[in-house]
C-alpha cells in the first residue's frame, strides 16, 4: 500500500472534524466570554494544524494542489455534517444534500473530469 495516497486521506479527514469543532463547539457555550470561545477554537484548531500539515506535505508527492484542496473542502463538507449532527442534532435537509452533492460533482471533475 502506498501509504503517500493513503495518509492524505486518512489526515485531512481527521484535521477537518478538528476544524469543523474550533469552529462550531464554541456555541454551545454562548455566555462565555468571546476571547475564551476564540482561545478554545484556537486551542482546537491546533491539532488541525498538526494533521493538515502533514497530509498535505506527504499528499503533495502524490496529489495535485488542486486533488488535494478539493479532498479537503470535501473532508470539511462531511466534518461539518457530523458536528453539526453529533453537537447540535442538525440533520442536513434536502437543499444541503444537493449542494454538498453538487460540491461532490466539482470535487470528480477535479479527479477524473473529461475536460483535459
Amino acid at each position: 500500500m502506498n501509504w503517500s495516497f493513503v495518509a492524505p486521506v486518512a489526515l485531512l479527514a481527521g484535521s477537518n472534524l478538528f476544524m469543523n469543532t474550533a469552529w462550531y463547539l464554541h456555541l454551545k457555550v454562548p455566555g462565555k466570554a468571546l476571547w475564551v470561545a476564540i482561545a478554545m477554537s484556537w486551542g482546537i484548531a491546533f491539532f488541525e494544524y498538526c494533521l493538515a500539515v502533514p497530509a498535505n506535505r506527504i499528499g503533495s508527492s502524490a496529489y495535485s494542489l488542486g486533488q488535494l484542496k478539493v479532498m479537503q473542502e470535501a473532508f470539511s463538507l462531511l466534518g461539518f455534517v457530523l458536528v453539526a449532527w453529533a453537537l447540535f442534532g442538525q440533520k442536513p435537509g434536502w437543499n444541503e444534500i444537493v449542494g454538498f452533492c453538487l460540491v461532490g460533482a466539482g470535487a470528480w471533475f477535479i479527479f477524473k473530469g473529461p475536460l483535459g
